[in-house]
């Protein structure tokens, strides 16, 4: 049976297995190996960026200690339990984000200078979806709580479309469109043939443009090719059925939850991750839980206020404290994400191994609109190559051009938050490394000096 199932059923890993009227969806598993090549079987890599917005409270959120022996700090203490499998990381920043307020997220994953006169650059989950998306029926997912922006964008520059709805996602990825496949291809089709003419009129009109107006249709161009590859891409996939989930997982997924249930709203989106990598359904998330602007409250612990409103303390410790309480919350959610990723295994073990977890914010105080000094925490991905249990602090290794770092003066821990200690830390390093790392072929991104070789085993 083994056999039969690696050679001609498994091998698509998208197959359902169906008996006694229950379908489920199968993971992969090391049968699905091809039997004379299973050395030679590509390790399924996957990523995931989570955006926590407004910065957190330093003096609660900080770590303090270095290397190896670590205390984790107030905020931190839910992913206590995962030590070994994840490095939090102080002291880096982006120089083009230095001096932003809310659109900080903007660049988090980009490290680009974009404002009324620049264009954002790619995002780095748009790299690695180019590479990854041959392999899956969806090249990369964006997901935002608030429904205003996504953390990815194109080679153009500009940000892909988000979804907010658990239901709304669950049935994009797991739901047969109601109209046939015939339907289906012919709307392709249709699209298909609306981009040749929209093509073949822009190169009409490019003979009779200035440079400056080409380079702008070029750029209009480029997005238009992404779009009919897209479509081409999503033909290609009509004939391959979507995995097929139990009823009891299609239950707790397919709803709509209302913010003001947060943990469960978020935990749920974070059950929808886990479950789109092991039915390999996409390799690449992006899931930002805030808009930098609003945030949202937490009533469900008695925190009515959104954190852009509590990152607005002015030193008033009751909405301290419940900055930091709404820190440790999400922190807490990222927690339930991980041990998620521990117990859900495939063929490479647990998916925590060879899922590489970012999980951060662009701005460090939120108060003064600090972005030095980012709040960062890398997870997973051990079987390939990152190595953890420590904690990395850029600020302990300044260089003679940053300025002296001592975290237990007064008033440090914020100071840190808006001129960086080390001011060759720049975030892009841990971008570049870990496109590198799910095997983008590139030397530089943004403006990254060096990989962050500490990073790696």
């Amino acid at each position: 049976m083994a056999k039969f199932l690696t050679q001609d059923w498994l091998l698509s890993r998208r197959h359902v297995l169906k008996g006694m009227g229950v379908s489920l969806a199968l993971p992969f598993l090391e049968c699905m190996r091809p039997l004379r090549a299973a050395q030679s079987t590509p390790q399924v890599k996957r990523s995931v960026f989570l955006y926590l917005p407004n910065g957190v409270n330093p003096a609660d959120y900080q770590i303090t200690s270095q290397g190896t022996s670590y205390t984790f700090s107030r905020s931190l203490k839910p992913l206590e339990r995962h030590r070994e499998n994840l490095t939090p990381i102080s002291g880096m920043y982006h120089p083009n984000g230095l001096g932003r307020a809310h659109d900080c997220s903007n660049i988090w994953l980009t490290g680009a200078r974009h404002d009324a006169t620049h264009r954002n650059t790619i995002s780095v989950d748009q790299l690695i979806a180019s590479v990854m998306e041959a392999h899956t029926r969806f090249p990369s997912l964006h997901l935002s709580s608030e429904n205003r922006r996504s953390l990815s964008w194109t080679a153009d520059g500009v940000a892909l479309p988000d979804e907010s709805v658990p239901g709304v996602v669950f049935r994009r990825l797991f739901s047969e469109a109601k109209e046939g496949i015939d339907q289906q291809r012919r709307a392709l089709k249709r699209r298909g043939s609306i981009l040749d003419t929209v093509l073949e009129e822009a190169r009409r009109l490019d003979s009779k443009l200035g440079s400056q107006d080409s380079n702008r249709l070029e750029q209009y161009l480029t997005s238009v090719r992404e779009i009919e590859i897209r479509t081409q891409r999503a033909d290609s996939w009509l004939n391959k059925p979507k995995p097929a989930v139990d009823k009891a997982t299609a239950s707790h997924l397919d709803r709509d939850i209302p913010l003001e249930e947060l943990g469960e709203y978020l935990r749920t989106m974070y059950d929808l991750i886990v479950l789109a990598f092991q039915t390999d359904s996409t390799r690449v998330v992006t899931f930002m839980t805030g808009d930098e602007g609003t945030g949202p409250a937490i009533p469900e612990i008695g925190i009515n206020f959104g954190r852009h409103a509590l990152s607005h303390h002015n030193g008033n410790r009751e909405m301290l404290e419940n900055l930091t309480a709404s820190d440790t919350f999400n922190i807490e959610q990222f927690s339930y994400f991980l041990d998620r990723l521990s117990e859900v295994t495939d063929a490479d073990g647990p998916l925590l191994d060879t899922t590489i977890a970012l999980y951060g914010s662009g701005m460090a105080y939120g108060h003064s609109h600090g972005n030095a000094n980012l709040p960062l925490v890398l997870a997973g991905g051990k079987s390939l190559g990152i190595k953890h249990g420590r904690h990395l602090d850029y600020n302990a290794m300044a260089t003679p051009d940053g300025f002296d770092y001592q975290p237990n003066q007064p008033g440090a821990l914020v100071r840190i938050c808006h001129k960086p200690v080390n001011p060759k830390a720049h975030m892009s390093n841990l971008l570049l490394t870990l496109a590198q790392k799910m095997d983008v072929p590139i030397e530089k991104f943004g403006d990254s000096t060096a990989e962050a070789s500490e990073l790696l085993a």
